[in-house]
């Protein structure tokens, strides 16, 4: 009975790591790293309005830190080095300069040609920049630091009922990475498929675009296969753009926390110097593989704006 008893503790200790993890939240374990919990809005004001959940997560909280980033440190620059009328950047401008360069010489104009190249750059160069600097904060410990902060400084100077229920509590819950979130990644890749409708009306034409999917001058028994498979890769297309960018985003989160639960789930079935023990090889390899996530970064920001530019370049540039 004993052993039993100790094995069922032991599993729930396992199932409550597992629940922080993801983030699947319940009476006993308000799980906050991997899911945006719709249940702990940063503001409710508008939550629930004509049924639909319009409250202000943390990740609508990040995407609305990352469009002012990115206004801040590319647009504003961008607009002042044009309005002086320099002809050469210096410092930072100089910086930008160099990669606006490498995305549309190496990724856009080699995808959709010179005649469309200037079309196509900007909304490239936006993914480029927006997942860039989405991906990166989501790696800055911003609401680690806050729920420090409120464990170790706030909640000692309040009430035992306020304490568990205060503002700060409410910003723990939720992933912080917004690229890590499918619905964000769906989104963008949405774009993405009617930049690439657009791409080929553009070029030739609303009917002559549909007609490209498939190649002319087969036997007509071949298109009733081929037509269905031609618009299934239409779905996939942007259907991989968002696993991908997600997948990825999500799961070097998935692998440190699992790591770094390793000293809770050995310490409690061990004791506290197995626990110990233990973090001499977690926290090494938790701290690897945070340096390997600076590199998926960028990684994930080139990967999705080189694949946009290809599957633009291929509405444009026909080939069967």
């Amino acid at each position: 009975m004993i052993i039993a008893a100790a094995s069922q503790s032991s599993g729930n200790i396992q199932k409550d790591v597992a629940n922080h993890i993801m983030g699947h939240v319940s009476n006993t374990t308000p799980g906050h790293h991997i899911w945006d919990k719709a249940d702990y809005p940063l503001l409710q004001s508008i939550y629930n309005n004509f049924g639909i959940d319009l409250s202000i997560s943390k990740h609508v909280f990040m995407l609305w830190l990352v469009a002012l980033i990115v206004g801040v440190v590319v647009i504003i620059p961008v607009r002042a080095f044009l309005n002086r009328g320099d002809q050469v950047p210096k410092g930072w401008m100089n910086a930008l300069e160099a990669v606006v360069q490498f995305i549309r010489d190496s990724i856009v104009k080699p995808n959709v040609g010179d005649k469309w190249v200037m079309t196509w750059s900007p909304i490239i160069l936006t993914f480029f920049f927006f997942i860039l600097f989405a991906n990166g904060i989501g790696m800055i410990p911003i609401f680690d630091f806050l729920g420090a902060t409120n464990r170790f400084l706030l909640e000692p100077t309040l009430s035992d009922t306020y304490a568990q229920d205060n503002f700060i509590n409410h910003l723990l819950h939720g992933g912080a990475t917004a690229t890590g979130n499918f619905n964000v990644t769906g989104a963008l890749a949405t774009i993405t498929f009617f930049s690439i409708m657009a791409a080929g009306i553009m070029a030739h034409g609303f009917m002559q675009h549909w007609k490209n999917l498939v190649p002319h001058g087969l036997p007509w028994p071949v298109y009733i296969i081929l037509i269905p498979i031609e618009l299934m890769g239409l779905i996939v297309k942007p259907f991989a753009l968002t696993m991908r960018l997600a997948a990825n985003m999500t799961g070097g989160h998935i692998a440190l926390l699992a790591l770094l639960s390793l000293m809770t789930l050995f310490g409690h079935k061990f004791g506290a110097a197995a626990g110990i023990g233990v973090s001499f090889i977690s926290v090494p390899m938790a701290a690897a593989i945070s340096a390997l996530e600076i590199i998926v970064v960028l990684v994930q920001a080139y990967v999705f704006t080189l694949l946009t530019a290809v599957f633009i370049g291929m509405a444009i540039h026909v080939h069967h």
